[in-house]
């Protein structure tokens, strides 16, 4: 053997490997002779024999190409002629088990001096797994785009509904905002889940978690809903519980309120909700939202009914659910969710807040929030400065006098911990207004309030005056 031959050898074995560890098979098309020669990779993937085949014209090739994707083949074909370097992805049917597999092929064509076509040496891969990724994202997309428009349309229903049935802006405010995040804390959970269910002891520590420690208990078997059935379920334990606190069992500390389920038969569920201890009820003169969104809304979305029970010693709500509001157990499950001690403000209280002479830094990548926030702010007496909607732009602003900031947690994909660092660095307080899940505290473990979006630009408002005062306290 000489040099030449082993450097041909080990040239050619580098070459086998490299399309070995590519997943690759390779052919080789002799036009000439009328021969396609299939390599023993080729032939694992394509399911054709190892081995030379006879082939006379592109024609001989389109037995095994999918008939759906023949048309689109024969365009690209043409189209890529005069190039002499082919690409086509299409649809195989294997001769050995009929199976259909998306393939892709590229080849280079190689002509003679005289310009004839003489060969086309090129190589196959199997994307089959790609195209099914690909086909899932689209269908995922759809999904989303489906559930977003849900959403919207949710929240601007709950928006007109809150709005017939209230006489003031602060009265508006504090109900749609309560409504919001009782969406948004069954959206974390489904969210959590990869959105294949929600389970009933999340959603019950998610709301009453945070409320009159000691006066609320819960209790049940492990049971899912589906992302309709959570969210309704979700919004009709905040209204039963803001009405609690209002006016019911956890307006007064002797207070309890119980929440129990069960499962039914038929593969649905029934779900108490029993108040007692509090003020002695009577049934209201005037129907409000919330019993409307309890008994036509919440039962209806739960493929079953819901009643009230307006007793004396204490407000009574059964929740009779279908089978179809029940989910499998995801493969996924999410922590229980932990009571969010962080969470500055829970609902805008109504009361004025003063921060006169305050110089705020807002950060926040949404513009239409940042508005909100700089008119709120603003209308509170703060001199504000920014917005500032990008991490640059926010480190650049950092050089000017300022008293607290109001920061989101995520710029366009950026983290904004290197804002919430320097200003610790100065001891500059600051809140979080976040729509981020994190249950166990601030975002990036820095030792600051967090207010969840959706939230009402009052809130942060009376977050920031805390700071403040805190700040002056304990200088």
């Amino acid at each position: 053997m000489t040099l030449g031959d082993l450097g041909h050898s080990e040239e050619h074995r580098r070459l086998e490997l490299a399309l070995e560890m590519a997943g690759l098979g390779e052919f080789e098309w002799d036009l000439a002779a009328g021969r396609f020669v299939v390599s023993a990779r080729m032939a694992a993937i394509t399911g054709l024999p190892s081995g030379p085949m006879p082939a006379r014209g592109v024609k001989a090739l389109e037995p095994f190409i999918h008939p759906d994707d023949l048309e689109a083949f024969r365009a690209d074909k043409d189209s890529q002629r005069p190039a002499g370097a082919y690409r086509f992805e299409f649809r195989h049917l294997r001769p050995d088990d009929g199976r259909a597999v998306w393939l892709r092929v590229a080849g280079v064509l190689a002509r003679g001096a005289d310009g004839r076509p003489l060969n086309v040496t090129g190589v196959v891969e199997d994307i089959t797994q790609h195209k099914l990724e690909e086909d899932q994202r689209q269908t995922l997309l759809a999904e989303l785009d489906h559930r977003v428009k849900n959403a919207l349309a949710t929240v601007l229903a709950l928006a007109q509904q809150t709005a017939k049935r209230t006489t003031s802006l602060e009265a508006f405010l504090s109900n749609f905002s309560g409504r919001l995040k009782a969406m948004g804390s069954a959206n974390e959970l489904l969210t959590a889940a990869r959105w294949r269910g929600a389970a009933i002891d999340h959603l019950a520590a998610a709301e009453l978690g945070a409320l009159s420690p000691g006066q609320t208990a819960w209790e049940g078997p492990e049971l899912f809903l589906t992302p309709r059935a959570a969210n309704a379920l979700a919004l009709g334990l905040h209204e039963l519980a803001a009405n609690a606190v209002k006016f019911g069992a956890l307006s007064a500390e002797t207070g309890r309120v119980s929440l129990r389920w069960a499962r039914l038969p038929d593969g649905g569920f029934e779900l108490t909700w029993t108040e007692s201890g509090g003020p002695t009820v009577s049934p209201p003169t005037r129907r409000g939202f919330g019993s409307t969104l309890l008994e036509q809304v919440t039962g209806r979305e739960l493929n079953g009914e819901a009643a009230i029970d307006y007793r004396p010693a204490g407000v009574q709500v059964r929740i009779r659910a279908g089978a179809a509001a029940v989910a499998p157990r995801p493969e996924t499950v999410p922590e229980a969710p932990a009571v969010r001690a962080a969470e500055t403000v829970v609902a805008f209280s109504g009361g004025p807040t003063s921060l006169r002479g305050a110089r705020v830094l807002i950060v926040e990548d949404a513009v239409l929030l940042a508005m909100e926030l700089e008119t709120g702010l603003s209308d509170a007496g703060a001199t504000i400065i920014g917005p500032a909607y990008e991490l640059e732009e926010a480190l650049a602003l950092l050089d000017q006098p300022i008293d607290a900031a109001v920061l989101d947690a995520n710029l366009n994909g950026h983290s904004v911990s290197p804002v919430a660092e320097a200003l610790a660095r100065r001891k500059v307080p600051f809140v979080f207004a976040t729509g981020y899940g994190e249950t166990g505290g601030a975002p990036g473990g820095f030792d600051a309030p967090v207010i969840r979006k959706p939230y009402d630009v009052h809130q942060v408002a009376a977050a920031v005056a805390e700071l403040l005062q805190a700040k002056t306290s304990h200088p």
